[in-house]
């Protein structure tokens, strides 16, 4: 039989640098709590940004003395949540000035918003800081879809959410989009993703509807349909409108702190909630607010081992273009590998080994692994 998978750029790797490092902030406010959200966010809490926004920067001069920053070693910025475009961009003022000097020239600076509070102003008071990237947490442009999920936002606002966006002159605008919802049809997910790519983007998240336990739809599991057939051909239609997959989710223009992840790269966590990872550690500050704002260096360590540290690189690498390099592999493990790539289950190319297939990802690592 063969196999016909899309072709694969490798070259989205390229940009980066040894010694670089990633930056996320963590923001727990949130307009509404939508009924499949796991993140840690609130709806009540308001009342404590101000003082959560000062405790950051308590908690980042922490870490820029822990992860020996210096002058451009931060290659890329996150501000994720929650929804970080409920925080007035003058309460981000202080940590941008702050972390401004450690910025690449070419950081890639992203900030997640949802189309009910990304106000122009917002939006422009954010690329004023720095921001050159938004990723908008759309989901679908179908109403009853929205209301289904516990979305604050309706489609309209979506479109002109991202119309201000447009007019602000942010060069890379990311959206997201969930599908495999129950009554999903191709019909549907057609007409979101034609929505979807007429807007200027340059990057798609498409994210399968997952039951997470503490949320609402943990009661209601039947809100999510298991429909493979669907998620495949999803893949593909993006794909043919301009998308190039580079990742189970992820489409487009790559987003490279994303990539950064994948490659486990050293990163910096801010924030309730939020992890950090440097060598071999990863750092859990407090995940309340009041808790965090009471003392934002209180935090939980994880030591991880060799094979915790060889197991995630093989996972994520088979998830996404980054790959598995062969000298990761003991000698039984390439033996497999190589066994998956006379079959045409793995791609050998520019000295790793590649999958075609991100939907059988796990399965061919736990094979590698076994």
């Amino acid at each position: 039989m063969i196999l016909f998978y899309p072709k694969r750029d490798y070259s989205l790797l390229k940009f980066s640098r040894s010694g670089a490092m990633l930056l996320y902030i963590h923001i727990p406010f949130c307009d509404s709590k939508c009924h499949y959200c796991s993140f840690n966010s609130y709806v009540d809490r308001f009342d404590r940004r101000a003082a959560y926004m000062k405790a950051l920067s308590l908690q980042l001069e922490r870490e820029l003395e822990r992860f020996n920053a210096s002058v451009g070693s931060i290659e890329t910025l996150f501000i994720g949540g929650g929804t970080p475009s409920t925080v007035a961009p003058d309460l981000y003022a202080p940590l941008f000035e702050r972390i401004g000097p450690f910025l690449a020239d070419d950081a890639e600076c992203t900030g997640e918003a949802n189309p009910n509070s990304a106000s122009m102003s917002w939006l422009k008071g954010m690329k004023e800081l720095g921001i050159n990237r938004l990723s908008f947490g759309v989901q679908s442009f179908d109403d009853a879809k929205l209301k289904r999920l516990g979305r604050a936002h309706s489609s309209r606002q979506a479109l002109e959410a991202l119309e201000r966006a447009a007019e602000s002159d942010f060069g890379q605008i990311s959206l997201d989009l969930i599908y495999n919802c129950a009554g999903d049809s191709r019909g549907l997910l057609e007409s979101d993703l034609m929505q979807a790519t007429r807007l200027g983007i340059n990057h798609l998240s498409a994210y399968e509807l997952t039951i997470e336990a503490g949320t609402l739809f943990e009661k209601t599991p039947e809100a999510r349909q298991e429909n493979i057939a669907l998620a495949r051909w999803f893949a593909k239609a993006i794909e043919a409108a301009g998308f190039s997959q580079y990742e189970i989710s992820n489409f487009g223009d790559p987003g490279r702190h994303n990539l950064g992840y994948w490659q486990h790269k050293n990163y910096i966590g801010l924030g309730a909630g939020a992890v950090g990872f440097l060598n071999d550690r990863r750092f859990y500050p407090e995940s309340s607010i009041d808790g965090y704002i009471d003392d934002p260096l209180r935090e939980t360590v994880e030591e991880l081992s060799l094979q915790d540290r060889k197991t995630e690189r093989i996972f994520l690498g088979l998830r996404s273009v980054v790959g598995v390099e062969p000298a990761l592999l003991s000698p039984a493990e390439r033996e497999r590998a190589d066994v998956l790539t006379r079959e045409g289950k793995l791609v050998f190319a520019d000295g790793r080994y590649r999958n075609p297939d991100f939907f059988l990802a796990d399965e061919i690592a736990l094979f590698i692994l076994e």
